[in-house]
C-alpha cells in the first residue's frame, strides 16, 4: 500500500507539472492534452533522464532523476511565463471552467491504477512467458552503474532491445525506493491507469469536435453530461472488452452445438475447443489455462495442414496474463502519438518551417514534439513506429486537404513532414541506436497463411458490430460519400499487396533459390502447383477479405466524401460547452480522424495475409502478433467513437436495435475479463494473501535460493556464474533477481536479440567449469568472462555434472544457507 501510494502521488505531481507545457503544445484540443498530461510528463522525464545518462552529463541515480525532474520543471515554467498566445490567465480560466473534466480525468485515473493494482496484488507472480525476461530488464538497469544499460544475459554487453519502457519502470522504482519485484506490477496497474485516461481523452477530444444538437436549455445540460461520461467508452473497449473467444468458452463448458463427428467446434478448429466437452458440464471453464486460447485465436496450417502457431493478443489478455513486455509498455505512448495527430490534424501547431526542399506548415515546438514521440515510440516499442508515423503523417495530409483541396501536393506534404521528423527522431535517440542490432530481415511473401474469416470474426467481431452499425448510419443519414473512389482505392490496395507477394517471390526466386526450393520440397510441390493450391486457399478463407473490405470501402469512400476542401471548419481553439462546439464546427473534423483510425487499423489486419516481417520465427507469427495488437488499439477507440454517436443520434427503433447489439456485445466480450480475472485470483482469494512483491514467493518456495540472491543484492558487484539451460524456465534465476549479469542466460533470447556468434562458448564453458576437476581450466574460464561468484545450488547440481571440489580448494566460500553455496574468486 506504501508503495502503490507512493507511485500514485508521484505520477500525479508529474501529470500537474507538465500540463502548463500540454496546455501550450496541444491548442486544438479540447483538453489541452489534460488527459495526456502523465504520460508526457513521464516521456519527457525518462528522455531527459537517459539522454542525459548516456551522454555522460549524469548518473544511473536519484541525482541523474532529479536532473529530469529540473528540465521537465524548465520547460513547463517556459511554457507557462514566456509570452505566448496562451497566457497564464488563460491557463487557470480553462482550469476554472473544467473542473468536471478534471475531476472526471482524476478519479477514473484512480480507479484504474487501483484497480489494476488489486488484481495484481491478487496473482502477483512474476513466472511464466517472458515475465522473466522482463524482471531481468528491470533489474539491470536498476543496478546498472551508468548507461547504456548492461545486459544481465550476456556479461560484458549492454542491452540490445528497445528497453525505454524498462527504463521508466526502473526511475519510478528507484524514485519511490520500491524493489522491481514490486515495480513490476506496479508498473502494469500503471499502464492500465494511464491507457484509461488515455483513451478517454482522445474520445473526449473526438466528441468536443462532433456537432451534438441544442435546442434548448436542457439539451445543452444534457449535451455537457454526455460529454463527460460517453468518453468512457474508450477505456470501456480499449482496455476491458474482448474477443469472442472467452464466449465460445462458456458455450463449449455447458456442451452447446457439441455432438460427436462434424459439428460447429471441429469446424471452427480452435485446438482444445476442437475437442469434446469435459464431464461433467458446466458454464465456468475449467481447464487448465483457458483463457490462453484467446490469444491464439488465428489458426495457421501450411499446404500439408501442419500446424504453426500465431500470436493474436489483445490488451486485456496482456493484463490478465500480467505481461509487462513493450508493447503494453507502449499502450499510453502509442495514444499520446494518436492524441499528437488529433491536435495536427485539427489544427494545432499552424507556423510554418523551411526546408530546403519546401515548407513545412507547422511550428518547430509541434515538430519537435512529433519527433519526441516518434523517436520515444520507436524506442519503447519499435514496431508502433510505422503506425505512429502513418497516422501523424497522414494527418497533417488531411489537414492540408481541408486547407487546400484534394492534390498531388499532399504527396509532398507528407514527404515534407515524414522525413525530416524521422531524421530528427533518430537523432534525438541515437545513443539507443548505436546499441542496437535488430533480427528482423526484410519483407517475406505469405502465400500459405491467410486468416478464415470464422477466426477474423471471432477476433474481431465484438469491435466490428459497431463500426459496421456506424459506417451504415453514417451511409443512411447522407454523409457525404465518394464511392468510387472507395472502391478503387481498397482494390488497388488489395492489387498492391498481391503484387507485392508475387514480387518479392519472383525476387527471391531469383536471388535466394535454394530458400524457394526448400519451401517447395517441405511442402512436396512444384512451382505451379504450390501457387494454385495457396490460392484455392486463399479463396476457401475468403470470409475474412470480404469483411475487411466491407470496411475498407465505406470508409475511404467517406473520407475522400467528407475532407475535402471546406471553409466551414474552425481554425481557432475549441471550446468544450455543447453550444459552443457547434459554432462553426461541423462532424468533418471528428469523422475525418476517425475514419484514419478505421482504415489504418483494417490495412494492420490485412497486411500480414500477404506480407510479413521476416525474423528468426521463419513465418508470420511476430507479424500478426504486433499488427493486431496496434489494431485492436486504433479499431478499439473508433468502436467507441462510433458508439457514443449512435447512442446519441439514433431514436426509436433503430436506438432500440443497436441498444440490443450493443448489450450484446457487451455480454460476449465481458465474458473473458470477468472469468478470466476470477480464474487468474482464485476468485479474489489468493492462497498466500494480497502482495504486489513476487520476491515474497521466492522466499517461501526456495528460501535458500532467495537469502543468496538478497546476499548478492548488498555484495560487491560482479559477474555471477550460474547454470545456463533453456528459456521460459527457471535459469538465469539469479540475475534476473539480483541485477547482476551472468555470463549468458537464455540462449535463445540472446539470439533473438544480436548475432548468435556473440554467444560464443560460453554455453558449453559455464558446463566445463561446473564439471571439470582440473583447476587450471576452470580458471581460465574464470579469467576469460571475468567471473567473480560462482553459484552452486539445486539447479546447478541438476543440471550438470558437479565437480564442487576445486571450488572448495581454490575459491573462497562467501555464502552458505542449506544446499546453496556462493564461492567468490580470490
Amino acid at each position: 500500500m506504501p508503495s502503490f501510494l507512493a507511485w500514485y502521488i508521484l505520477i500525479t505531481l508529474l501529470g500537474w507539472i507538465t500540463f502548463p507545457l500540454t496546455h501550450r503544445l496541444f491548442p486544438a484540443l479540447a483538453d489541452r492534452g489534460y488527459s495526456f498530461t502523465r504520460a508526457f510528463g513521464l516521456l519527457i522525464w525518462g528522455y531527459a533522464f537517459w539522454l542525459s545518462a548516456s551522454l555522460g552529463f549524469a548518473q544511473n541515480d536519484i541525482g541523474g532523476l532529479l536532473l529530469g525532474w529540473v528540465i521537465l520543471g524548465g520547460l513547463s515554467a517556459w511554457a507557462y511565463f514566456v509570452p505566448h498566445a496562451s497566457r497564464p490567465t488563460q491557463l487557470i480560466e480553462w482550469l476554472k471552467e473544467n473542473k468536471s473534466l478534471i475531476l472526471s480525468i482524476e478519479i477514473l485515473f484512480l480507479v484504474a491504477f487501483a484497480l489494476m493494482a488489486f488484481i495484481r496484488a491478487a496473482n502477483p507472480e512474476i513466472v511464466g512467458t517472458e515475465k522473466p525476461m522482463e524482471l531481468m530488464f528491470i533489474n539491470g538497469i536498476m543496478n546498472s552503474p551508468g548507461f547504456p544499460p548492461r545486459d544481465l544475459w550476456l556479461s560484458g554487453y549492454s542491452i540490445s532491445y528497445y528497453y525505454f519502457g524498462y527504463v521508466m519502470t526502473s526511475m519510478l522504482a528507484m524514485f519511490t525506493g520500491a524493489p522491481a519485484t514490486m515495480a513490476f506490477n506496479l508498473m502494469i496497474a500503471l499502464v492500465f491507469g494511464l491507457g484509461a485516461i488515455g483513451a478517454y481523452g482522445i474520445l473526449y477530444n473526438l466528441l468536443a469536435h462532433y456537432p451534438l444538437p441544442v435546442t434548448n436549455l436542457r439539451s445543452k445540460i444534457e449535451n455537457r453530461k454526455s460529454l463527460i461520461a460517453s468518453p468512457l467508452l474508450a477505456p470501456l473497449f480499449l482496455l476491458l472488452v474482448s474477443n469472442v473467444e472467452g464466449f465460445l468458452e462458456v458455450l463449449h463448458r455447458k456442451g452447446l452445438f457439441w455432438r460427436e463427428g462434424t459439428n460447429f467446434w471441429t469446424w471452427l478448429d480452435m485446438k482444445e475447443l476442437s475437442q469434446a466437452p469435459s464431464l461433467p458440464l458446466g458454464w465456468m471453464p475449467d481447464r487448465y489455462l483457458w483463457w490462453w486460447r484467446a490469444s491464439r485465436v488465428v489458426q495457421d496450417y501450411d499446404l500439408n495442414d501442419t500446424f504453426f502457431e500465431a500470436i493474436d493478443e489483445f490488451p486485456f489478455f496482456s493484463f490478465l496474463l500480467g505481461d509487462l513486455h513493450p508493447h503494453v509498455l507502449a499502450i499510453p505512448f502509442l495514444l499520446l502519438g494518436v492524441g499528437v495527430a488529433l491536435n495536427l490534424f485539427l489544427g494545432g501547431w499552424r507556423g510554418r518551417i523551411d526546408l530546403f526542399f519546401g515548407q513545412l506548415r507547422i511550428d518547430k515546438a509541434g515538430f519537435f514534439v512529433i519527433a519526441l514521440v516518434l523517436g520515444g515510440l520507436a524506442f519503447l516499442n519499435t514496431w508502433d513506429i510505422l503506425i505512429a508515423a502513418g497516422l501523424i503523417v497522414f494527418s497533417y495530409a488531411l489537414r492540408r486537404v481541408r486547407e487546400a483541396g484534394w492534390d498531388w501536393e499532399r504527396i509532398e506534404d507528407v514527404l515534407l513532414l515524414g522525413i525530416p521528423a524521422a531524421i530528427t527522431a533518430v537523432v534525438m535517440y541515437l545513443p539507443f541506436y548505436i546499441g542496437f542490432d535488430s533480427q528482423a530481415g526484410g519483407v517475406v511473401p505469405n502465400f500459405m497463411f491467410p486468416t478464415r474469416g470464422a477466426h477474423t470474426w471471432v477476433m474481431w467481431g465484438t469491435l466490428f458490430v459497431p463500426l459496421f452499425a456506424y459506417l451504415i448510419h453514417s451511409s443512411w443519414t447522407g454523409t457525404p460519400a465518394h464511392w468510387l473512389k472507395g472502391i478503387l482505392i481498397t482494390l488497388g490496395i488489395l492489387l498492391t499487396l498481391v503484387a507485392a507477394m508475387f514480387a518479392i517471390g519472383f525476387v527471391a526466386s531469383k536471388f535466394k533459390p535454394e530458400i524457394v526450393e526448400a519451401i517447395l520440397q517441405s511442402q512436396g510441390r512444384d512451382l505451379n502447383a504450390f501457387i494454385a493450391d495457396s490460392m484455392r486457399r486463399r479463396l476457401s478463407y475468403v470470409g475474412g477479405l470480404i469483411t475487411l473490405t466491407a470496411l475498407l470501402i465505406p470508409s475511404f469512400a467517406f473520407l475522400f466524401g467528407s475532407a475535402g476542401k471546406s471553409s466551414d471548419i474552425s481554425q481557432d481553439t475549441p471550446q468544450t460547452n455543447g453550444d459552443e462546439r457547434s459554432n462553426g464546427m461541423n462532424s468533418r473534423s471528428s469523422m475525418g480522424f476517425v475514419l484514419l483510425l478505421v482504415t489504418l487499423g483494417t490495412l494492420l489486419i490485412l497486411g500480414p495475409d500477404f506480407l510479413y516481417l521476416r525474423d528468426q520465427f521463419g513465418y508470420r507469427i511476430n507479424s500478426v502478433f504486433k499488427f493486431y495488437y496496434e489494431a485492436w488499439i486504433l479499431l478499439s477507440l473508433a468502436s467507441a467513437f462510433g458508439t457514443a454517436v449512435l447512442l446519441h443520434n439514433l431514436r426509436s427503433a433503430a436506438r432500440i436495435i443497436f441498444g440490443f447489439l450493443l448489450a450484446l456485445v457487451l455480454i460476449v466480450s465481458l465474458m473473458y475479463p470477468t472469468l478470466g480475472i476470477l480464474t487468474k485470483t482464485n476468485n479474489f482469494k489468493p492462497l498466500f494473501g494480497y502482495t504486489l512483491d513476487d520476491f515474497e514467493r521466492v522466499q517461501r518456495e526456495n528460501p535458500d535460493e532467495a537469502a543468496a540472491m538478497l546476499w548478492l543484492r548488498s555484495a560487491p558487484d560482479g559477474v555471477v556464474a550460474e547454470a545456463i539451460g533453456g528459456q521460459y524456465s527457471q535459469f538465469a534465476r539469479i540475475s534476473i533477481y539480483t541485477g547482476l549479469p551472468t555470463v549468458l542466460g537464455w540462449p535463445g533470447h540472446e539470439g533473438q536479440w544480436r548475432d548468435n556468434a556473440l554467444q560464443g562458448s560460453r554455453q558449453h564453458d559455464i558446463e566445463i567449469l561446473y564439471s571439470t576437476p582440473n583447476w587450471v581450466v576452470a580458471d581460465q574460464i574464470l579469467r576469460r568472462y571475468d567471473i567473480r561468484y560462482v553459484v552452486v545450488g539445486g539447479l546447478e547440481r541438476t543440471a550438470y555434472r558437479l565437480n564442487e571440489a576445486k571450488f572448495n580448494s581454490f575459491m573462497k566460500r562467501v555464502f552458505q544457507q542449506g544446499s546453496l553455496t556462493i564461492y567468490e574468486v580470490p
